[in-house]
């Protein structure tokens, strides 16, 4: 065969070139392995929980982390999924309707507030109230149709004292699905009578509750659909998503560079128009954090910092802790590169005691970020403020000062952290500024949000402006894909014309 020179040649080469540009792994395009995402279905579910005097306290509050664990992986919301909560013993206690919460936050709130009843086992009871009351009209129950599942879990450790046949066997036959989860010595037949079919898909069972967490998996996977995620935009990549069956990997455009999280591009880099932000850490060292836990708070930290472009020029960085007192671990401009920072957050010792959080907050406004602890006028004044309680001190007053300020104020709260408070601090709007998870070792997922939302939208690379710049990109690398289809079939006719 004869190699084409001349103009043909030419447009070999041109088409080349072009489809390496669509190439992910070429020019920039490193996709990156993302863990299985997906959504979840609408869905009224009420968990029923046993909380007899067989539940010691410890164990209870082990259910209390799989609710938790189960209830973060859902998509919450009066239009996605409500949660209700029955706990029962002899007694049948309603925790919160189906209409109570339309935030993941306010849900996880009231399942750390759950107490255990300590007294007998009625299952059947607790099953008749869920499938009667809890599932209906008045208490935010919504008209079963193929696109809303109505689905009850119980967790139970006993033999119940009641009957469980019948009432499972109405509640499936109104289109209800039953999963039924024994712990111990609980009666395995009673799990059998109460599940749905297929029972090997419905029916789980556990040693003890130490280990009921390792169940939080496959009741995600079972609420999970299935989707082309980048097609439905359930990802949160940047720039490019790369998807794959039921999970996906980001990507980025020519001339970006894929930052470590996986998902972000470094738009700014390479001497361009970026933006200078002022990044303030607040963080709560008191004594209810634990050190294990904050070791954790610590890598939390680092995640954010990996993904900044730290510069004189552009991020800096500035670190304190707070309890009964305030610390400046370190301010703005002491470190010029990442390393240097994360190696600094990574030797910050804990200073247990109290939850100062006004005092903290006023010192942010005071000290932090002024010029003479390294603030640069102009740039944009960002604090992220980190508590796992309730504050000892009034926070009202610094938290408004501090948007009054322009300052961006984003609030994090873990475990018994109020809302009420995490919300004052936050700025507006604040549903997108303030995060919460009843886990110190589910905050990883909070870093990762929290990456996408530290963005200056006035400047020339902002998100918004990305997005609409990515969006046309798209459409134009689209077009050109289907023209380069089209070409190259012409050219092989061309080809075999010239053979």
């Amino acid at each position: 065969m004869k190699v084409p020179t001349g103009p043909v040649f030419a447009l070999c080469s041109l088409l080349l070139l072009l489809l390496l540009l669509q190439v992910p792994g070429s020019h920039g395009l490193v996709p990156q392995p993302r863990g299985h995402l997906c959504r979840t279905r609408p869905t009224d579910l009420v968990f029923v929980v046993d909380s007899s005097r067989s539940v010691r306290p410890v164990e209870f509050e082990k259910v209390k982390v799989f609710l938790s664990q189960v209830i973060e992986s859902l998509d919450v919301g009066p239009n996605a999924t409500r949660v209700g909560l029955i706990n029962y013993a002899s007694t049948v206690k309603p925790e919160f309707p189906l209409r109570a919460h339309g935030s993941k936050a306010s849900l996880l709130q009231a399942v750390r507030r759950i107490q255990p009843l300590s007294t007998g086992t009625m299952t059947g009871l607790a099953l008749q109230y869920a499938i009667t009351k809890a599932l209906s009209d008045a208490e935010g129950g919504r008209t079963k149709s193929p696109d809303i599942s109505k689905v009850v879990i119980v967790v139970t450790d006993g033999r119940p004292q009641d009957s469980v046949r019948d009432v499972s066997a109405r509640a499936r036959a109104s289109g209800i699905e039953l999963f039924a989860i024994g712990v111990g010595r609980v009666d395995k037949a009673t799990l059998r009578q109460i599940a749905s079919e297929p029972q090997e898909e419905h029916v789980d069972y556990v040693e003890s509750y130490n280990v009921i967490e390792k169940l939080s998996k496959k009741f995600q996977e079972a609420f999970c659909v299935v989707s082309d995620l980048c097609a439905t935009g359930d990802h949160d990549c940047e720039q490019v998503c790369v998807s794959s069956p039921g999970s996906y990997t980001c990507a980025c455009h020519e001339g970006f560079t894929l930052n470590s999280d996986g998902k972000t591009c470094n738009v700014c880099s390479g001497g361009g128009s970026g933006s200078a932000t002022d990044l303030v850490f607040l963080i709560d060292g008191s004594k209810s954090v634990r050190p294990e836990n904050f070791e954790l708070v610590k890598k939390f930290i680092n995640q954010i910092v990996d993904t900044l472009d730290v510069s004189d020029r552009l991020a800096q960085v500035g670190l304190v802790q707070y309890s009964s007192s305030i610390r400046q671990e370190f301010p703005l401009g002491r470190f010029h590169t990442k390393k240097d920072i994360k190696a600094a957050v990574r030797n910050m010792s804990y200073m247990e005691k109290g939850t100062m959080t006004g005092a903290a907050l006023k010192y942010l406004i005071d000290n932090s970020f002024t010029v003479s602890s390294g603030a640069r006028p102009g740039a944009q004044k960002v604090g992220i403020v980190f508590t796992d309680g309730r504050s000892q001190d009034y926070i009202n007053d610094a938290a408004r000062k501090a948007k009054d300020l322009g300052f961006k104020m984003f609030a994090v709260g873990v475990g018994n952290a109020v809302e009420e408070e995490l919300r004052e601090i936050a700025s507006e709007p604040v549903a997108d500024h303030y995060f919460y998870t009843a886990d110190f070792k589910t905050i990883n997922q909070i870093g990762k949000k929290l990456q996408k939302k530290i963005c200056v939208e006035e400047d020339p690379c902002a998100c918004e402006s990305i997005v609409r710049f990515e969006a046309k990109v798209e459409d134009l690398l689209q077009a050109l894909t289907r023209k380069l289809e089209a070409l190259s079939k012409r050219l092989a006719v061309l080809e075999n014309r010239i053979v």
